[in-house]
C-alpha cells in the first residue's frame, strides 16, 4: 500500500486571524489624531497659537431657576436666559468670523446651569481630552455632558479624573510647548494636579503646580497668555512666585490692578485668537485702550449675562484645537 509523502498545505488563515483580507493598523494613536479622519484633529501646546476649533454650550432651561437664588448656583446676579442664549450665538458668530470652527453642544433642560462654562470641564491635549471633575456639588455631573459633546466632536477621552481628585480645565495653561502651569486651590486639588501630570508626562510635558490664594477662582483670569512670551496679569490674583516663574521664562508682563473693569467686568477674561490678537468682553474701554497701546489687536463681543453668571469669554469657551507648527 503506497502513501503520498507530500505534506498537505496548511489551511489558509481567516482574515480575523491575519489571513487574506487582514490589514494591520498603520499608525499610532497620536498620528491618527494629527491626521484627522478616525479622530478629529485636536489639542494644543500653546495658549496663543491660531485658534481653530472651540466648544460652546447652549444655555439649558435650568438657568431659569437661577433667578431665585443666584449664589446657590455660584452666580452673582439673576441671569436672563433669552439674553444669555443670544450672547451664545453672538460669541459663536464672533469666532466664525475669525475662521474658528464652533461646535455648539445642546445639554438637556435639566443639566446643571454652570455647564455654560465649558473651559472648566476638560483640557484637550494633542492626543485627546482629560475630562475634569468639578469641585462643587452644584456642578457635579456636568462632566457627563462634556464627555458626550467631546465624543460627538470626534475627540478621544484619554483620562477621566476620578477618586477624590478635582480638576477644572481653567486651571491649566501652557506657558511653552513642554510646560503646563496648573493652578492648585479650592477648584483643583493636589490629586487633580497629579492626575494631569501623569497624562501629560506621557506626552513629554511637565506640569508645574501654582498655588492659588483665597479669592482666586482659577488660574485663567489671573493669568492670560496673549502673544509669544507675553502675558496679562491680574495683580490682585497673582503672587511673586508666579510672577518670578514667568519672568524666568522671559515673559513680558502687562499687569492690571483690581479696578472695576477687571474685577466686576472680567475684562481680562479673554480668548487669544492668534498671537497678539484677543477677543474680549465688550464695553471695557480702559482695558481695551491699554491693550491696544501695548500693540495687542482687540476684537469684542458682548457677554454681560455671562458676567452675571460669574464668568466671561475665557470661561465659556472650551478650546478644542489650536494650530500646531507645520500643520496644513
Amino acid at each position: 500500500m503506497s502513501t503520498d509523502s507530500r505534506a498537505s498545505p496548511p489551511p489558509a488563515l481567516p482574515s480575523t486571524l491575519g489571513g487574506t483580507g487582514w490589514t494591520p493598523r498603520p499608525a499610532g494613536h497620536r498620528a491618527e489624531v494629527a491626521a484627522g479622519g478616525i479622530w478629529s484633529r485636536c489639542g494644543y501646546r500653546s495658549e496663543v497659537a491660531p485658534l481653530r476649533a472651540v466648544l460652546l454650550a447652549r444655555p439649558p432651561d435650568s438657568l431659569a431657576s437661577v433667578a431665585d437664588d443666584p449664589r446657590a448656583h455660584l452666580m452673582t446676579e439673576p441671569v436672563d436666559l433669552g439674553r444669555l442664549r443670544a450672547e451664545t450665538e453672538a460669541v459663536a458668530e464672533a469666532y466664525r468670523a475669525h475662521g474658528v470652527t464652533v461646535r455648539l453642544a445642546a445639554p438637556p433642560p435639566s443639566c446643571p446651569p454652570n455647564v455654560i462654562f465649558q473651559r472648566d470641564l476638560f483640557l484637550v491635549t494633542p492626543e485627546g481630552a482629560v475630562l475634569g471633575r468639578t469641585a462643587s456639588a452644584q456642578r457635579a455631573g456636568e462632566e457627563r455632558y462634556a464627555a458626550a459633546a467631546l465624543a460627538e466632536a470626534g475627540i478621544p477621552v484619554l483620562h477621566t479624573v476620578r477618586g477624590e481628585a478635582t480638576f477644572e480645565g481653567a486651571d491649566a495653561l501652557w506657558v511653552d510647548e513642554r510646560t503646563v502651569l496648573v493652578g492648585s486651590g479650592f477648584r483643583t486639588n493636589e490629586a487633580g494636579v497629579r492626575a494631569v501630570r501623569e497624562v501629560l508626562a506621557e506626552q513629554g510635558a511637565e506640569v508645574v503646580p501654582v498655588p492659588l490664594g483665597p479669592g482666586v477662582q482659577h488660574l485663567l483670569g489671573a493669568l492670560m497668555l496673549v502673544d509669544h512670551r507675553r502675558a496679562l496679569l491680574n495683580t490682585r490674583a497673582v503672587g511673586d512666585r508666579l510672577r518670578g516663574l514667568l519672568r524666568a521664562l522671559d515673559y513680558d508682563l502687562l499687569e492690571f490692578g483690581p479696578d472695576e473693569e477687571v474685577v466686576r467686568g472680567r475684562s481680562l477674561n479673554v480668548v487669544t485668537l492668534r498671537p497678539g490678537h484677543v477677543l474680549m468682553p465688550a464695553g471695557r474701554p480702559r482695558t481695551r485702550r491699554r491693550l491696544e497701546t501695548a500693540g495687542i489687536e482687540v476684537s469684542e463681543v458682548g457677554v454681560g449675562e455671562y458676567v452675571k453668571a460669574a464668568g466671561a469669554l475665557g470661561c465659556l469657551t472650551g478650546i478644542l484645537h489650536r494650530e500646531a507648527d507645520g500643520e496644513v
